[in-house]
């Protein structure tokens, strides 16, 4: 049986489970999240514990059973402690701006480059150099801070652009000098 798979998850005080067919629901503090599940899987509340069951030992059913559960692991998180993600700015006069619509870049192209926040995402910048990416579905948050980092990714010769905090860019020597 899947290490994962098998092992219940608690809900919080506060966050509420509701399932109906192969559709999640997970209601907390910090929001609202839906799912719809493979119906293969079964979902189901057992008093303040969600227990997924797999119907078979198909290597298929097998994948799925973890799946479903660190899904649901991440729903009951999500809506409880949110997640962040946070992006750093590197380069002379690269910098990032609050506007209502979302962030406006300055990334050394021709023109600034605005970024509209999804629905469910707040984007902050603490300083011009910073960015912060915050909300309760973890993968929207993996991407929305995917795609920041794509408008300007790292160079390997000066590290400007924008990265991870506490990326590690890969540094290359530069041209050797003349003779």
């Amino acid at each position: 049986m899947s290490r994962i798979g098998k092992l219940p998850v608690d809900i919080p005080a506060g966050v509420t489970v509701t399932v109906a067919g192969s559709v999640v629901t997970v209601k907390g503090p910090k929001g609202e999240l839906k799912r719809t599940f493979n119906p293969a899987m079964e979902v189901k509340v057992e008093g303040n514990q969600v227990i997924v069951n797999r119907p078979s030992d198909e290597p298929v059913h097998k994948s799925l059973h973890g799946l479903s559960r660190t899904l649901v692991f991440n729903m009951i998180e999500g809506v409880t402690k949110g997640y962040v993600r946070q992006l750093e700015i590197t380069g002379v006069g690269y910098k990032a701006e609050v506007k209502p619509y979302g962030l406006l870049f300055a990334l050394g192209y021709s023109h600034q480059i605005e970024f509209k926040a999804p629905a469910g995402i707040k984007l902050t910048a603490p300083t011009p150099t910073q960015v912060v990416v915050e909300g309760a579905n973890k993968e929207i948050v993996g991407q929305v801070a995917a795609e920041i980092r794509q408008l300007r990714k790292p160079e390997p010769y000066k590290g400007k652009g924008v990265r991870y905090a506490g990326e590690q860019i890969r540094r290359k020597a530069g041209k050797a000098g003349g003779k």
